[in-house]
């Protein structure tokens, strides 16, 4: 179980199919994730328009009263970069998401398929019981931790039964 605050990439869910509603042309991938190209141009535009017009008024406002220029300078710049938040406030209430998030139910067979591909790349995948109680909890809220509990009590009563039958030989 070492490593499993960030899950196993056998365990992310398969991708979801590319939507048919809208057309692919104007359309692009930035960052892993899925953009509008004409509405990536107009924030770009809004964000350069908003944080530089902040910043240049509050420079015009700060050199009128603040008597150590550079003073004044560092003021507007941290006015500039409230601008910068403002305008990815304006951006995101303009531009809704382009993704589409599609939540099916994952088939167990192919989440034990998973626990067992983990298993064999690492000798075994450890036990909750060794986990810190903060991944437990952060498993738990995933729904993940019964489903290791379950692979790891699986894995024990199957590592069990050859010992008894060589025992009893």
């Amino acid at each position: 179980m070492q490593g499993a605050s960030t899950p196993h990439p056998s365990l992310a869910r398969p991708p979801a199919p590319p939507s048919r509603t809208r057309p692919a042309g104007h359309l692009a991938e930035v960052w892993g994730d899925v953009v509008d190209l004409r509405h990536l141009a107009a924030a770009v535009v809004i964000g350069a328009a908003v944080s530089l017009g902040t910043y240049l008024v509050a420079a015009r406002i700060f050199a009128g009263f603040i008597a150590v220029a550079a003073v004044g300078q560092a003021y507007a710049m941290l006015v500039g970069l409230v601008g910068c938040l403002v305008s990815g406030v304006i951006c995101a209430r303009l531009f809704a998401p382009k993704r589409e998030v599609l939540e099916t139910a994952a088939d167990p067979a192919w989440r034990i398929a998973a626990l067992e591909q983990l298993a064999g790349e690492t000798g075994s995948i450890g036990s909750v019981a060794d986990l810190p109680p903060e991944v437990a909890a952060e498993m738990k809220e995933l729904g993940l931790y019964d489903l290791f509990a379950s692979y790891d009590g699986d894995v024990a009563q199957t590592a069990s039964r050859p010992q008894a039958a060589t025992k009893g030989a």
